[in-house]
């Protein structure tokens, strides 16, 4: 098995993707392939590991302030060149903290989409309260989706949670403005009609139900989930800043807090991302995975990891058949 890592593209540079990519490499069994400036890659690899590394050099990459099309045409970019490998059965899974726009058209334009499906979707991981995690698709590949769309996303969701998050039981729903079946616009109403064929739908879930632990599988188009992504990533931050400040304002407060120091460590690993890696770009006829572009070394070893099990239980096969089967 052979991962790719764009190790050009991130906020931070270099050093925390292949550090995270290293770490990886040490608890499980694959090639690592990084893709980049050999001159920046190779004194970053410790001489231990490096015959279980291969580094594809190129000078270019995809910067973030770059157009996501002018990827399309940048063939001597790292993201282009590993999209490339992973379209040729050279490397099993990519894995990208660059430009997520310049990733997820490379991987559409140049690998394809699985059978029956119109549109790929981001599916990103929240926190529940009970530990576990929902699934949010799309977080924001397509702003602008029709009803068919987002059955997909309901589709490929559940098989991506039931495969790789091992749940005994997924439930899915349609993110909306209540949780009667009259309230929504047209499109989630239409959704609605076509998410009934699935036994596993339980009907209109209002923004709450994501961290309540009461669904799996949360359904939206790119637009509302990516809203929804950045607002829980703020409210998290708002948190954890307002406690810091109001525990540093007095003696007891600090005093108290080293009590408490065990319980913020839990807190503080249940809401933090990079336990959760990345995002994997479901409906594409490859395994990728999108990076949030301020990776650090954990969360690129996560990233890693859900690479090598979306390869090893065969989600894309599982999504395939499953749309044979509610489309037909």
């Amino acid at each position: 098995m052979k991962i790719a890592i764009d190790a050009m593209g991130g906020d931070f540079g270099s050093a925390p993707l292949v550090q995270g990519s290293l770490q990886a490499l040490k608890e499980r069994d694959f090639t690592l392939v990084l893709v980049g400036d050999e001159q920046v890659i190779k004194p970053l690899i410790p001489v231990n590991l490096q015959g279980r590394v291969e580094i594809v050099h190129c000078n270019d990459f995809i910067a973030m302030e770059d157009g996501a099309t002018s990827a399309l045409k940048r063939k001597e970019s790292s993201i282009y060149i590993a999209m490339e490998m992973l379209k040729n059965k050279v490397v099993d899974g990519v894995v990208s903290a660059g430009h997520s726009g310049a990733t997820m058209s490379l991987a559409t334009l140049k690998i394809g989409r699985l059978n029956n499906v119109l549109r790929p979707a981001i599916c990103t991981l929240m926190p529940r309260i009970d530990g576990n995690k929902s699934l949010v698709l799309d977080a924001g590949a397509n702003v602008d989706c029709k009803p068919e769309n987002l059955f997909e996303f309901g589709i490929m969701g559940y098989e991506y949670a039931k495969a790789i998050l091992n749940y005994p039981k997924v439930r899915i729903g349609l993110l909306a403005n209540g949780e009667e079946e009259c309230k929504g616009n047209e499109m989630t109403k239409t959704a609605f009609e076509l998410l009934k064929k699935h036994p596993s739908f339980v009907g209109n879930v209002e923004g709450n139900n994501i961290f309540d632990g009461n669904v799996e599988v949360v359904v939206c188009d790119g637009f509302v989930g990516n809203a929804v992504l950045k607002a829980s990533e703020g409210v998290a931050n708002s948190i954890s800043f307002l406690l810091k400040k109001h525990i540093k304002a007095s003696p007891i407060g600090i005093f108290g807090a080293l009590f408490m120091k065990n319980v913020f460590k839990k807190l503080k690993k249940q809401i933090d991302y990079a336990e959760y890696g990345g995002a994997p770009l479901l409906g594409v006829n490859g395994n990728v995975i999108i990076c949030h572009g301020k990776s650090n070394a954990k969360a690129m070893k996560n990233a890693v990891f859900q690479a090598i099990l979306a390869y090893e239980n065969a989600v894309n096969h599982n999504i395939e058949v499953a749309l044979e089967r509610f489309k037909n």
